[in-house]
């Protein structure tokens, strides 16, 4: 393989990573904590988007309890969809022929 071909398929893979990561910012997860007391809405770009509390939780529930749900859920939102970013990589890297997935999964 010559270093033209080498470069063509950086371009292109750079173009697929950057149309991935528009798609994923449109896509969502759902992290719980606390049987579905808190929920964390993220997106494929490991930003929290929405938080949502049950009703009445504010009344049953210490303030140090509930932050201690709140992070829970945000935790399992992020890994979620680190997990469906991982996913995406993966399937791009089989598309192009290259060991993406093994390297994020380093990561």
């Amino acid at each position: 393989m010559n270093l033209a071909m080498i470069m063509k398929q950086v371009r292109q893979l750079q173009e697929r990573i950057s149309q991935m990561k528009a798609e994923l910012a449109t896509k969502e997860v759902e992290g719980s904590s606390g049987g579905g007391m808190v929920k964390a809405i993220a997106n494929g770009n490991q930003e929290i988007v929405a938080i949502r509390y049950e009703e009445g939780i504010f009344n049953e529930m210490d303030p140090e309890m509930i932050a201690d749900l709140t992070a829970a859920a945000v935790n399992d939102a992020l890994r979620r969809s680190k997990e469906m970013m991982n996913q995406e990589m993966s399937k791009l890297g089989a598309e192009m022929g290259l060991p993406i997935g093994d390297f994020m999964n380093m990561m």
